[in-house]
């Protein structure tokens, strides 16, 4: 049974969503659960099968979640129709407005983000890592809404599992490199103990970036992808067991 975690400013009339865990899923092995990634090495009628019970579960009468080709970055698109999965657009954000049309992107530690205007009926599914919050992700997700009719003092951003402080180690280089963007971000790192590494808030990092767009409600209910091996996947974890692979989960968002 799917088990998704639901924010309170999205559970609206009109609006379907959902941050997925692993829970309710057919993939075996290191993909055990609900794993809902097309580029990983899982087997692909599994994955298929993930997507549409997600699809399912969200009321859509079609049988797929339309994402796109994440790479990181600041580009958010607007979808009005079922996009085949050999033509994805590259890209770290969709926006729609049609009905039925399940929307969403995959992640691993990095943050997932669902937005809504309940009013214009205008909904988005953005993936922040890092690099892609840095570059303005949140930033562009809102405004290609706006071009789609939503208003940000109506829109409401959840933010979902994603890698917490504490697990999120980062080296001297990363530090160094988004410090240089804003001096002011030292708020988001911090060190343990004298001579461990610092760590990274990145769902922090992202509810700021939220908040400066004076949007109409920025909630966080954020647990922790790496710590929760029995829930949510983690490129992390993966990497530090020296795994060949990993699972993605899903945080899809539909117009009723």
């Amino acid at each position: 049974m799917l088990k998704p975690l639901i924010s309170p400013a999205l559970d609206v009339p009109g609006i379907h969503h959902g941050f997925f865990t692993r829970e309710g899923g057919v993939s075996k092995g290191l993909y055990a659960g609900l794993n809902c990634g097309l580029g990983s090495n899982d087997d692909q009628a599994d994955v298929l099968e993930n997507r549409a019970r997600v699809a399912q579960h969200l009321g859509s009468q079609r049988p797929e979640v339309l994402s796109v080709y994440q790479v990181h970055g600041a580009t958010a698109i607007r979808a009005d129709r079922p996009i085949s999965r050999n033509e994805l657009p590259k890209a770290d954000a969709v926006v729609t407005t049609v009905p039925g049309l399940v929307i969403g992107i995959l992640t691993a530690d990095c943050t997932p983000v669902l937005f809504a205007d309940p009013e214009a009926k205008v909904v988005a599914a953005a993936h922040a890592g890092w690099r892609g919050a840095v570059a303005g992700i949140c930033e562009s997700t809102v405004a290609e809404m706006e071009k789609a009719g939503a208003r940000r003092d109506r829109i409401c951003a959840a933010i979902g599992p994603t890698i917490s402080q504490q697990s999120y180690e980062v080296g001297q280089e990363f530090e160094a490199e988004v410090l240089a963007l804003d001096p002011g971000n030292r708020e988001f790192f911090t060190v343990p103990a004298p001579g461990e590494k610092s760590r990274f808030d990145l769902p922090g990092f992202v509810a700021a970036r939220l908040n400066r767009l004076h949007l109409a409600a920025v909630t966080l209910a954020a647990p922790c992808t790496y710590a929760n091996e029995s829930l949510f996947f983690s490129f992390r974890r993966a990497t530090h067991r020296s795994e060949p692979d990993y699972g993605r989960q899903i945080s899809a968002i539909v117009v009723t």
